[in-house]
């Protein structure tokens, strides 16, 4: 895929930050919106076309942007603490729905940002007319921390800060502040899985059978506990970044998804 480079990129403030975004086009009275959620070392721009491709296969208008921390939104300057997902999905992901008049949406949330997507919708408060998920955790898995641990090795020994740092302002906070909470001990508790019944929009959810920061498990605990449907695909000859890996799978799927939803 070709990076973003048509996008037009504002900025917004949002719980004391300003955070990057972008409309892939602009939005049509009462059209839902279909809102981007990145991954724990994404940015709005490394999503690079794919919510163009989605945006143009179901005829929705795109909201992506860049959490606290991330891409060209305010640099990271506090420690994440264990709840640092609980405060994007119940007190960012508001704030930034009420300033860019969000009524309306359709989560598409990759690894991280599939997780707050879910803590979002479950905690009951805002509406969402549906979630498509790519990779999301409900709770820390073995794999999750030995991908995590590569993931430390590769930026201390390979020119993963160099790439890292093409796609964020301070790409060293932005490395250090997701995988320092991840690896800390404290964080083997993690857990939302008690947000999972509070949902009552359809789901879909999808991983890669190859995907190094989880199982099938999580799959099944989503599909098992949900309040709402909820729909499954494990996608072979696929990793963590399905979107990446297999974008027309990814989206096929997704476009099936949102014309029901709609």
């Amino acid at each position: 895929m070709s990076n973003t480079n048509s996008a037009v990129f504002e900025h917004v403030e949002v719980a004391g930050q300003q955070l990057e975004y972008y409309w892939s086009r602009p939005r049509a009275s009462g059209e839902p919106v279909l809102v981007f959620l990145h991954e724990g070392l994404g940015s709005a721009g490394l999503w690079r076309d794919f919510p163009a491709q989605l945006g143009a296969r179901t005829g929705l208008p795109a909201l992506v942007y860049s959490r606290y921390g991330y891409g060209g939104s305010d640099v990271l300057i506090d420690q994440r603490t264990i709840e640092y997902m609980h405060r994007e999905a119940l007190e960012v992901l508001p704030a930034l729905r009420e300033a860019l008049g969000l009524d309306d949406v359709i989560l598409v949330g990759h690894s991280d940002g599939g997780s707050i997507s879910l803590i979002h919708a479950g905690a009951g408060r805002w509406l969402v007319r549906g979630l498509m998920l790519m990779a999301p955790h409900v709770f820390v898995e073995d794999v999750t921390i030995a991908g995590i641990e590569d993931a430390k090795l590769a930026y201390e020994t390979t020119d993963l800060p160099v790439r890292i740092g093409r796609r964020h302002t301070d790409g060293e906070a932005t490395f250090r502040g997701w995988n320092d909470i991840w690896l800390n001990p404290a964080f083997r508790d993690w857990n939302i899985e008690s947000f999972l019944p509070g949902i009552a929009a359809p789901v879909l959810v999808l991983q890669g059978e190859g995907d190094e920061y989880g199982s099938a498990l999580q799959l099944e605990a989503i599909a098992a506990q949900t309040g709402g449907r909820v729909e499954m695909l494990l996608i072979p000859d696929c990793r963590h970044s399905p979107q990446r890996d297999q974008p027309e799978v990814v989206l096929d799927a997704m476009a099936v998804f949102v014309e029901k939803a709609i």
